[in-house]
């Protein structure tokens, strides 16, 4: 048998490149070639295609915790996109401080982990707040989405405290916060956020809210010098009231907090019935005294067609930083009962602490001052949970 001989082929480097597996386009055995496989990546993954109605179906299995319906059906669910073994998606929520958002986050991530071919799950998130709807001869104010008020029947147990915590909390989530001090008599919004008194007094363009901490503030204090009292009669305090909602340039406002003046007074009254109020939070000391007053405020409230939040026990409980010993200077517990036989929430109960009148004194919200505080931590619970409460009317109001 005679042997082929061709040029070049005497090699033996040349002999091996024949005989090896063909490599290029249209050589009979060829196959495409594949990306270089990630150091610790599966070796299906690159081969593995999600299905996206597995994707939406396992999603659609996710409840919002407050709501009860699926994050799909309610439109939770955004920019939703699948890039090899790799799901990419928004979540927006009904509101920046939501109470629940770590537990919807495991929920997706648990859902999605059931789906073959899911490698990688990144979540980004959003917050869509709706406006509540006023009832009828309400006159909406431009911007503002929900009013919160924050009420009481009685003087001296940390109404405005609570105000002013609650909305610093609210805009430390990522909403857009005004307040109002419409405790026209007394205002002390101006100190607790640190701002001079009568710093708008010779100003020609009215009252103009003031940002601190987040949150835009307005008071009749701005106008007045220090130490100035405020005698009016009942029908002028309420067309002040009135000209705070309606007149100030609050703009784009997620929620707007009303620190209301102690009382079931003209201030009241006209705020709820002018304004399309969300809803209203009552605060109480322990003391049978003062819980006997906040229930008749809540009544108050009710007879007025305005929800009730519910109540927040305020100078609860006092624990000795020296000795770690726990004392009801109060009492304890008043709040809470007052809520259960009223048939309302009970949103929590704030301690007594140094930090919280020292943050007040120096214009520092305690929220901002010292977050890491237990008194600053219940602020920004009840905060998340009235948020929460606000969406869940909105759901039930359609």
């Amino acid at each position: 048998m005679r042997r082929l001989r061709l040029a070049g082929l005497e090699k033996p480097d040349t002999i091996k490149m024949l005989l090896a597996p063909a490599r290029f386009a249209g050589w009979p055995g060829e196959r495409p070639a594949l990306p270089a496989q990630q150091k610790g990546a599966s070796p299906m993954s690159s081969a593995a295609i999600i299905d996206r109605d597995a994707v939406v179906a396992a999603l659609e299995a996710v409840h919002d915790p407050e709501l009860h319906a699926s994050i799909v059906r309610l439109g939770m669910v955004k920019d939703l996109a699948i890039e090899g073994g790799r799901i990419s998606l928004t979540v927006e929520l009904t509101t920046p401080a939501c109470p629940l958002r770590e537990t919807i986050e495991r929920d997706v991530r648990g859902a999605l982990a059931s789906v073959p071919g899911v490698e990688d799950v990144v979540i980004s998130w959003g917050a869509q707040v709706r406006a509540s709807n006023p009832r009828e001869g309400q006159k909406p104010i431009p911007g503002v989405r929900n009013i919160i008020a924050v009420a009481s029947n009685k003087g001296g147990v940390g109404k405005s405290t609570v105000a002013s915590n609650i909305a610093v909390a609210l805009a430390k989530a990522g909403a857009s916060v005004g307040l109002i001090d419409a405790d026209i008599t007394g205002p002390n919004l101006p100190t607790m956020f640190g701002l001079p008194a009568g710093l708008q007094a010779g100003s020609n363009e009215g009252l103009k809210p003031v940002e601190r901490y987040g949150v835009r503030v307005v008071s009749i204090g701005f106008l007045l010098p220090r130490g100035t009292p405020v005698v009016w009669r009942g029908p002028m305090i309420g067309s002040a009231v009135r000209q705070l909602l309606h007149d100030v340039p609050w703009g784009d406002t997620d929620y707007l907090v009303i620190d209301l003046p102690p009382g079931t007074s003209d201030a009241s009254m006209s705020m709820a019935q002018d304004a399309p109020i969300t809803g209203v939070i009552i605060v109480s000391s322990p003391q049978a005294v003062s819980v006997e007053d906040a229930m008749k405020a809540v009544a108050m409230f009710e007879k007025l067609g305005v929800p009730v939040f519910g109540m927040v026990e305020n100078l609860s409980y006092f624990v000795a930083p020296d000795t770690g010993k726990r004392y009801d200077i109060f009492g304890h517990g008043g709040a809470r009962e007052a809520a259960e036989e009223l048939g309302i929430d009970f949103l929590g109960e704030i301690p007594i602490e140094p930090g919280v009148r020292e943050g007040a004194d120096r214009g520092v919200p305690v929220v901002y001052g010292a977050p890491e505080s237990e008194s600053a931590r219940a602020f920004d619970r009840i905060a998340r949970n009235v948020a929460a409460r606000i969406s869940v009317l909105q759901r039930m109001g359609g």
